[in-house]
């Protein structure tokens, strides 16, 4: 009898569901893992720009004007870039002498939907996430669904 070499197509078809149900597990982790890459940046840039405004507050006795300071002779403050967050601050309770930094997710960066804060007194908040994730408030999401 003649010895035959190669595969059937049995096999090739089992090899390729396996294929198929590695791939359908990988994809969404990895998709989560990139994420959660992203995510870090808005983390430590928030935190970065805080510890900038506070050592503005303790040269200027304020914030400065884009975070509710008054403007009358205060030197310029610059608010971080990045491609994956715009970057805004606003006056908290008091003008002047409270803030709320605030970093929203862009839908071009693969971070739309997140927004975070963080405060003069440093309380970390996120207060929008995309579907299947959950908002909190005491701290920055970094896992689906809503862990910190």
């Amino acid at each position: 009898m003649k010895r035959q070499h190669g595969i059937t197509l049995i096999e090739l078809l089992i090899a390729a569901a396996i294929v198929g149900i590695l791939g359908a597990i990988a994809l969404p982790a990895y998709r989560d893992y990139v994420i959660r890459g992203k995510l870090s940046d808005a983390q430590s840039m928030l935190g970065g720009t805080r510890t900038l405004l506070e050592q503005y507050y303790q040269d200027n006795r304020s914030y400065p004007p884009q975070c509710g300071g008054t403007s009358a002779g205060l030197p310029a403050f610059t608010l971080p870039t990045s491609q994956y967050f715009t970057y805004t601050c606003g006056a908290g309770a008091t003008a002047g002498q409270t803030f709320v930094l605030t970093a929203t997710g862009k839908s071009d960066g693969g971070t739309g939907g997140f927004t975070y804060t963080i405060d003069d007194q440093g309380t970390r908040a996120t207060t929008a996430v995309p579907s299947g994730w959950s908002t909190q408030s005491n701290c920055w999401v970094v896992r689906k669904p809503g862990s910190c």
